[in-house]
């Protein structure tokens, strides 16, 4: 019995160990299963498609090319054109002031996956039921496990283990393959097509980016801007932030081409510069004829890293990782203004639209609260922090400098816009939500702005815009119902909540929501995990009792 007692103890005492370290055992094990997952080949030198030979008869009149770049989780201040700015960011600033600035331009929705898939399509989720961002396996739990550890005061997250087992496998979560994209159509009215960065939207089953009109698509397979201990890396990691722990585990530093999720690779080089090498190729490559390049650019999303010279060149910011963002916006910056100059050099500049816009706005577990400054909230909410976002557009052909458009607009216009601007004709059977918004670039006196409404949905939590007014409805299952209702034209900080004392204007919205949602597509898959998000605060900050916050579903 005594020789027992010891090994009891032991047991106990490694039980008592793995109980206190489980969180950093759990990101362990996804670590190894992660990195173990697939092999990545060194650098390849990528065989992009060079003199595209359209087999489509030929429109009159030289078409414009497009290059829409879209950013990961943007904050609006975070451009210096709007008078904030970490630091100065000109090539976006010239970008902007050479074409046109939508001053009240929104996201989609307000997470990534959903955003990008309605810049495709022009659709709204409920015809196709894409409401949910995509996650990888494992990433749930793992994030639920450590969310529940964390000491903020916050309430606890909700997670669903029996429907995490359902879920699909993360390349089947995606974009129906029976959806139009922007790519697609123009594919089918001549143009070669690039994508170069992130997809999020499926890579099997139809989903891939080449099965959606892409001729080639340079893939980020995984997160990392260059390998943790790369010489010429600067890392800022972000304990209080469960999602930042999980990626940290989870991500490797590969690219793919063409190949859906395999024959993986490392880049040739810190991310945002890699990947405007490769785009500016595809420029080069393809000169002669008209060509849609897609520039989905991973920055500045977690994990926060940075090239040495970026960091040393914003100079003395702190804290930490607010100077590591403050780089990885400059070479974002730096991209802009390496492609400018490329269609400059290869006499492309005039007639060449650049669209510039963010899938989100800023993420408050970034734990940097000026990112969207003067608006509340952040990414995953939709308070206008969550959903405002830059979009600019320059075409020195047709747009003048200078441009200002005030009426509210949506990544759901950029497809009929795109479409509008190449002769591309949508099909009659094409049932899209987005409308052109050439009326609003090349104004006269005769236009009348037809469109009234934009709606937004993410499970229990819905808005809609009409004309100055915008409400939320948060409904959920467990925490009750919440509702804000503010006008937009004398409080855009979203200070004043009217739902109370505009009963007339509120239910006139929750009509427009409950019409929207009466033929609603169900999602395409479920969401497993909702986590709080403060509404006023970073997740640095502690959460105090009256603090408002929101749960938003993955």
């Amino acid at each position: 019995m005594k020789k027992m007692l010891p090994i009891f103890f032991l047991v106990f005492l490694g039980a008592s160990i793995s109980w206190f370290f489980r969180s950093d055992l759990l990101l362990m094990v996804i670590k190894y299963r992660m990195h173990n997952a697939f092999e990545i080949s060194e650098t390849i030198e990528v065989p992009w498609t060079e003199n595209f030979e359209s087999q489509v008869a030929s429109i009159e009149g030289k078409r414009p090319n497009i290059i829409l770049i879209v950013v990961d989780d943007l904050g609006y201040n975070d451009i210096s054109l709007f008078g904030g700015g970490i630091i100065p960011t000109p090539a976006i600033d010239r970008l902007a002031s050479t074409g046109a600035i939508f001053n009240q331009s929104y996201a989609g929705a307000n997470t990534c996956a959903p955003s990008r898939a309605m810049i495709m399509t022009g659709r709204y989720p409920i015809k196709n039921g894409f409401e949910f961002t995509p996650t990888p396996p494992g990433m749930n739990k793992a994030l639920f496990r450590i969310w529940s550890d964390k000491k903020s005061g916050l309430p606890p997250p909700y997670f669903d283990e029996a429907l995490d087992k359902l879920l699909p496998p993360f390349p089947e979560q995606g974009l129906p393959s029976d959806e139009y994209t922007i790519a697609e159509l123009l594919r089918d009215s001549g143009y070669y097509n690039a994508l170069i960065g992130k997809w999020h939207l499926g890579r099997f089953n139809g989903m891939s980016p080449n099965d959606q009109g892409f001729h080639d698509s340079l893939l980020m397979a995984s997160g990392l801007y260059l390998p943790e201990d790369d010489p010429g890396v600067v890392n800022a990691k972000l304990p209080f932030d469960p999602i930042d722990r999980v990626l940290w585990a989870s991500l490797t530093y590969a690219n793919s081409f063409n190949s859906g999720n395999s024959d993986r690779f490392k880049p040739g080089g810190y991310l945002t510069d890699y990947w405007t090498e490769e785009a500016i190729k595809v420029i080069k490559n393809n000169k002669e004829n008209p060509f849609f390049l897609y520039l989905a650019h991973w920055g500045p999303h977690t994990p926060l890293q940075a090239t040495i010279e970026d960091y040393d060149a914003v100079g003395p910011i702190y804290p930490h990782r607010k100077r590591v963002y403050a780089a990885m916006i400059r070479a974002i910056d730096r991209s802009v203004e390496n492609i400018m100059t490329a269609l400059i050099d290869e006499g492309l500049d005039e007639n060449t639209i650049i669209i510039f816009t963010s899938d989100n706005g800023g993420a408050g577990y970034i734990g940097l609260p000026e990112v969207n400054k003067p608006f509340r909230g952040w990414k995953r909410t939709m308070f206008e922090g969550g959903l405002r976002v830059p979009l600019f557009i320059r075409w020195p052909a047709e747009i003048s400098k200078g441009t200002i458009v005030e009426e509210p607009v949506s990544h759901i216009d950029l497809f009929a816009t795109i479409a509008e601007a190449t002769k591309a004709e949508i099909p009659n059977n094409l049932n899209i939500d987005g409308v052109n918004l050439f009326p609003l670039l090349n104004r006269n006196d005769e236009l009348v702005w037809q469109r009234e409404n934009l709606y937004w949905q993410n499970g229990h939590y819905k808005a809609v815009r009409h004309n100055n007014f915008k409400m939320q409805v948060y409904d959920h299952p467990e925490e009750g119902k919440q509702v804000w209702l503010n006008d937009l034209s004398s409080d855009p900080t979203e200070q004043v909540n009217l739902a109370q004392t505009e009963p007339g204007i509120a239910k006139h919205l929750f009509e427009l929501l409950e019409a929207h949602h009466s033929e609603a597509a169900p999602p395409q898959y479920p969401s497993v995990i909702q986590g709080p998000v403060m509404i006023d605060k970073t997740l640095v900050d502690s959460y105090v009792d009256g603090d408002e916050y929101v749960y938003s579903p993955n």
